[in-house]
């Protein structure tokens, strides 16, 4: 049995996610925030999590981000991507006409927000801990509509008056999956590291930190800024990035950056849901032709 965490209850978009990754025998285990979902994981609850880190409309859920900084144990082992649209929900026989409050997740909301502006003028906004938890509100007589993945309704036992909805159609939400800290998947060519650092208060540092990448064309594909939470004016930055650990320009500049940083901490390097755009060539061959150089100049050969 695979114990897997996630943003519950059952039929919120994580869940869905959750069932895309192919792991054996899986129980899934419904929780009420990232945080708990990894920290399930940090206390041997769940062998993986799975989590939202990223969508189209609103960028980084900083939620996670936070959650991964606190869950220190754990590791980004793979990733999907879902295409977000809503249902619009109600109990049976409530029109929208009759809504007063409007209720799903505040990142979900920047996905509909206009759509509720024109179709539910007066309704007042709600937020809720997940989509799914905004379709048990409804339920319960707590709200009287929910934007929610369809399968809720079905969950819920609710009236489904709008599908497909969503202010922009590209919108995509990205989930990994989490594990212990562990050796990462093997390379497949086309892959995503992740990281976390600090930098000390010193003039050039975060740019000489993300010159590591340049000089030896790492592409960065996200960089996201988070407060500690712990001293006042210090900041998490967390960097995703083209390539694999075991691609020698990656594992060079992330030499440079554990020189440069004052902490640092890698979330994994994973197999990418979609192929990388216009990422740099790996260069292997250029590192190596350059330690070989370094090494013969030691020798004098």
């Amino acid at each position: 049995m695979t114990r897997i965490s996630y943003l519950g209850p059952a039929g919120t978009f994580t869940e869905e996610a959750a069932t895309r990754f192919e792991l054996q025998n899986p129980e899934y285990i419904p929780v009420d925030s990232p945080a708990a979902a990894l920290q399930a994981v940090e206390a041997g609850e769940a062998d993986y999590a799975v989590v939202a880190i990223e969508n189209s409309v609103d960028g980084a859920v900083t939620s996670t981000s936070d959650a991964l900084v606190d869950a220190p144990n754990t590791q980004i082992v793979g990733e999907t991507e879902l295409a977000i649209a809503f249902a619009i929900m109600t109990k049976k026989g409530t029109t929208l006409d009759d809504a007063h409050t409007f209720t799903t997740h505040p990142v979900a909301y920047q996905q509909v927000k206009r759509w509720a502006a024109e179709h539910m003028p007066g309704a007042q906004f709600v937020p809720a801990a997940s989509n799914g938890a905004a379709a048990k509100q409804v339920a319960e007589g707590a709200a009287d509509v929910a934007a929610a993945p369809e399968r809720a309704a079905n969950v819920f036992g609710l009236e489904v008056h709008a599908r497909g909805v969503a202010d922009l159609a590209t919108a995509r939400t990205r989930f990994v999956l989490v594990g212990k800290r562990s050796a990462p998947p093997a390379p497949t060519g086309n892959d995503r590291t992740s990281l976390v650092f600090q930098t000390p208060n010193e003039p050039g540092t975060l740019v000489a930190i993300l010159q590591e990448f340049a000089y030896r064309g790492v592409d960065l594909s996200r960089i996201e800024s988070r407060p500690t939470r712990k001293e006042p004016n210090t900041y998490n930055f967390f960097v995703d990035l083209v390539g694999h650990i075991e691609d020698a320009p990656v594992a060079e500049a992330l030499r440079g950056v554990y020189l440069r940083a004052s902490q640092v901490r890698f979330l994994g390097s994973w197999p990418r849901a979609a192929a990388a755009e216009g990422a740099q060539s790996r260069g292997d061959e250029r590192i190596r032709a350059a330690t070989e150089w370094v090494e013969n100049a030691k020798t004098g050969a």
